[in-house]
């Protein structure tokens, strides 16, 4: 089972390899497509909520009858939603986005899913991280994403918290994994001047061999605006409650941040899922969720928030029906959340198929919208791509209307 937030390791394919803490650098990207190489679109977080998380149980169909008869027990009641509108409602524990819903900043998208479902979960992480099925491409889409804007600041995208480095970012695109703001240094460089050493090292090396190790000095570098930015407070004492706020420090700085992405584990729940009160498996992990990310938004605050957009992903959703364990077993279409000054909020986006047992997948929700579509709505709306192809190859942008054009 994942935790929220997953162990930390440095980046398989760094040159620095032990020597460095928490810090990677990859070889810089070179097909820009963004002329001016000067990135003006949103800053875009990433947050993959590991394990399967269950769509049916956050924002709940309420007026779908077949959901409280495949759901005897650990279905949400109509009583307890809240911002419900008859057809769907979110569970109890999102309160602390209430706000956020009811300004408009925050929308959820449902029956979503991956084109070629499986249960396996190391299939679809890998599978959604890569998110090009069918090609020979192997790099992440955030990777895609990022050497796409043409950004070259050394911190333009990273990886945080105490996860391994997301596959989503593995690729050509210069990018930085960190267990937090104040632990990203290179060990032991407190008694020995190994960044200087290493850039003696490298100095007259071939480009394609000294180029990590530069970007890497070049993001210890670039660290000090970070740092200097104050912590916001708020966040509740959980893994990802730190790295949300650090995420916020960046964005503060002005360090040139593009992309970040959060693992947030533990989403797996076979058993013990529960009903929608407070410690309930599903209850206390969407509340440390919301709690994060009702904290996030007010550091950030209405301004800095409108140049922000932050999305969940999942490999799969969960089943319809519960299992004996009061739990639900590895399914199929799912629920995405979308927050940021630029979403159209305030509302549930879907092609809903029902739950009618001739409508489900194998019994699973049936996915009528490629996860891919929504994220590609995002970037041509608040990101500035035009062109999906080189990120999402073969994917047409969602048309909900989900987003404002910036």
């Amino acid at each position: 089972m994942l935790s929220c937030v997953e162990q930390a390791a440095v980046r398989r394919r760094t040159l620095l390899g032990g020597a460095a803490a928490g810090v990677f650098a990859s070889t810089i990207a070179v097909d820009f497509a963004f002329a001016s190489g000067v990135y003006a679109g949103d800053t875009l977080v990433v947050i993959s909520l590991h394990g399967g998380f269950d769509g049916l149980s956050a924002v709940a169909p309420i007026g779908d009858p077949d959901y409280y008869r495949a759901r005897p027990t650990i279905a949400v009641p109509k009583s307890t939603v809240i911002a419900g509108d008859g057809t769907f409602g979110l569970h109890p524990a999102l309160a602390p986005l209430l706000p956020q819903w009811k300004a408009g900043r925050l929308a959820a998208v449902h029956a979503v899913g991956q084109p070629n479902p499986t249960r396996s979960h190391f299939a679809a992480m890998e599978a959604m991280e890569n998110a090009a099925p069918g090609t020979s491409e192997r790099s992440g889409w955030l990777d895609r994403m990022l050497g796409g804007t043409g950004a070259t600041a050394p911190l333009a995208g990273v990886s945080m918290g105490r996860a391994m480095p997301a596959r989503l970012l593995a690729g050509p695109a210069t990018d930085v994994s960190m267990k937090s703001i104040d632990a990203l240094t290179l060990a032991g460089d407190g008694k020995r001047p190994i960044a200087a050493a290493l850039r003696a090292m490298y100095a007259d090396a071939p480009a394609h061999l000294a180029a990590p190790a530069r970007a890497a000095d070049r993001a210890l570098a670039a660290m000090a605006g970070p740092r200097s930015a104050a912590a916001g407070s708020g966040y509740p004492a959980t893994e990802l409650g730190a790295a949300l706020r650090d995420v916020a420090r960046l964005i503060r700085s002005n360090a040139g941040l593009v992309t970040a992405t959060v693992d947030c584990g533990d989403w797996d729940m076979h058993e013990g899922l529960g009903q929608a009160v407070k410690g309930q498996r599903m209850h206390d992990n969407l509340a440390d969720l919301s709690t994060a990310l009702a904290a996030f938004t007010a550091d950030l605050g209405d301004t800095v928030m409108k140049r922000v957009t932050v999305l969940t992903i999942s490999e799969f959703g969960r089943r319809v029906a519960e299992n004996g364990s009061h739990g639900a077993d590895h399914g199929h279409g799912n629920a995405m959340l979308v927050l940021g000054g630029g979403v159209r909020g305030g509302k549930v986006y879907t092609r809903w198929p029902t739950l009618a047992a001739s409508a489900l997948v194998d019994g699973d929700l049936a996915a009528t919208t490629d996860y891919r579509a929504v994220i590609g709505e995002i970037l041509q709306k608040r990101c500035g791509f035009g062109d999906l192809s080189a990120v999402f190859p073969g994917v047409k942008p969602s048309s909900f209307g989900l987003a404002v054009a910036r």
